[in-house]
């Protein structure tokens, strides 16, 4: 049961927020940094796979480990890191392969990708928790 504790509770504030993000924010610097690649619409089947995907490792990497032995510092640190490691994974094979694959695009989404997967995983964190205790 913590299992889908935190995935629930992960995965809504990491759709959530990124949601906000992808609609209010990063859709305009997307258009004018790499508009060129750029679907007309993007593939929610495709983005809906990535986030239960990505929400998993979330769980299992960042939230039961900081559970288990540490504290919503760690699950912040963690999910940074993980965050990190998974966007710089994309954005860089994106600059090193994609001709008008942007710098820029690059260095934002990394950013944004280790401070939403903290965020998400301090959030997994905080409902088991809260749950445990009840």
């Amino acid at each position: 049961m913590r299992f889908v504790v935190a995935y629930l509770a992960s995965g809504v504030v990491f759709l959530g927020l990124d949601a906000i993000w992808l609609s209010q924010v990063a859709l305009g610097l997307y258009r004018r940094e790499i508009g060129g690649l750029l679907l007309a619409q993007p593939n929610l089947p495709v983005a809906g796979l990535f986030y239960l995907l990505f929400v998993v490792g979330i769980v299992l990497l960042v939230v039961q480990p900081a559970v288990a032995t540490g504290g919503w510092t760690t699950a912040l640190w963690m999910g940074a890191l993980l965050g990190l490691v998974a966007y710089g994974t994309y954005d860089i094979t994106n600059l090193s392969t994609l001709r008008g694959w942007s710098l820029t695009v690059t260095a934002i989404d990394i950013a944004w990708g280790a401070v939403l997967t903290a965020v998400a995983s301090v959030a997994g964190y905080l409902a088991v928790s809260a749950f445990a205790a009840t």
